[in-house]
């Protein structure tokens, strides 16, 4: 009972921290809220526009899905506003989508997890698509070029969008997510999607293999996920891409972050697609190089060896929609 006490008090504490303190707020700068209607409900979101948008050029647009528990916000806050600042350099436009009451509708159902999203069965792979009708309205955005990423609830939720909405996603970048078991059986992606997934071996939370999601806490199971072998065979299947991985080590540029990361690269896919996975050995529930948001004693080692944000962001501008 006392093991249990400490965690909650450790992860209220960290919760805290993670709300009021942190990054400098420039972080925010610049970012707009913004909002729709959907299915009866008001859908917000924050929005990212580079100074370099200039409305007679078509600019790509970046979809960043915040984790379980999370907001637009938050995901800012968690890639260190990194998206933001590559708009700038790159030129793209980000948005940050809310999910109903804090969580995404990924394909689990409400008896794994309970939470709204799940229990109401709130159509997010509409709202998205909708989101996408009301930005492609508002600005000029490259209709090749759209990309997903996500965190966790964000990270499942982008796979489900690359098997729902494959004729509007070029390309898709989970991190710490895999395919919910209850999604699979439907996933039937109506075109080829390259996929980058960074994934973290030793993720508390998130499981690397065939076993149950829990909460920060362990004491409350939330679904099960397919293995992260699984996940990638699937996606290495659907692209047709070479079976076999060609397998690299990253440079170990922080020795003492207790973590070291394998690249995995399947290419040669149907219309240029690839599938890359980046396995963080001794990684946590945590984005690579991002906001250290609980203690490691409750979601593990944030690696420093990469830099997620420009991983992924790399990733997407090799890869547009044909």
């Amino acid at each position: 009972m006392k093991n249990i006490k400490e965690r909650i008090t450790l992860v209220l504490s960290a919760l805290i921290f993670f709300f009021v303190s942190g990054l400098p707020g420039d972080v925010f700068a610049m970012t707009f809220p913004g909002s729709i209607r959907f299915a009866g409900l008001k859908r917000t979101y924050l929005i990212y526009i580079p100074s370099s948008y200039d409305k007679t050029r078509p600019m790509p647009l970046l979809i960043a899905l915040h984790g379980g528990g999370g907001s637009g916000k938050h995901m800012i806050k968690l890639t260190r506003g990194g998206f933001n600042t590559l708009a700038d350099k790159k030129g793209f436009i980000v948005v940050y989508p809310d999910g109903i009451e804090k969580n995404w509708n990924d394909g689990r159902s409400a008896q794994e997890t309970g939470y709204r999203a799940h229990r109401e069965n709130i159509d997010d792979v509409g709202f998205i698509s909708a989101l996408l009708d009301h930005l492609m309205e508002e600005f000029n955005i490259d209709q090749k070029r759209v990309y997903v990423t996500g965190m966790s609830n964000g990270a499942m939720m982008s796979y489900r969008l690359a098997c729902q909405l494959s004729q509007r996603i070029a390309a898709i970048a989970p991190v710490t997510g895999n395919i919910p078991q209850n999604l699979c059986p439907a996933c039937s992606p109506a075109m080829p999607t390259s996929v980058l997934a960074i994934n973290n071996v030793l993720d508390p939370l998130m499981p690397w293999s065939d076993e149950d999601i829990t909460d920060p806490w362990g004491m409350k199971k939330l679904g099960k996920v397919m293995p992260t072998s699984e996940t990638i065979r699937f996606w290495v299947e659907h692209n047709n891409c070479t079976p076999t991985a060609v397998i690299t080590q990253e440079p170990d540029r922080d020795p003492h972050d207790g973590t070291r990361i394998r690249k995995e690269v399947y290419g040669n896919g149907k219309e240029s697609t690839e599938v890359i996975l980046y396995a963080v050995e001794g990684g946590g529930h945590t984005w690579p190089n991002g906001y250290q948001y609980l203690n490691e004693n409750i979601v593990g080692k944030t690696s420093r060896d990469i830099d997620a944000n420009e991983v992924i962001w790399d990733f997407f501008e090799r890869h547009a929609r044909k």
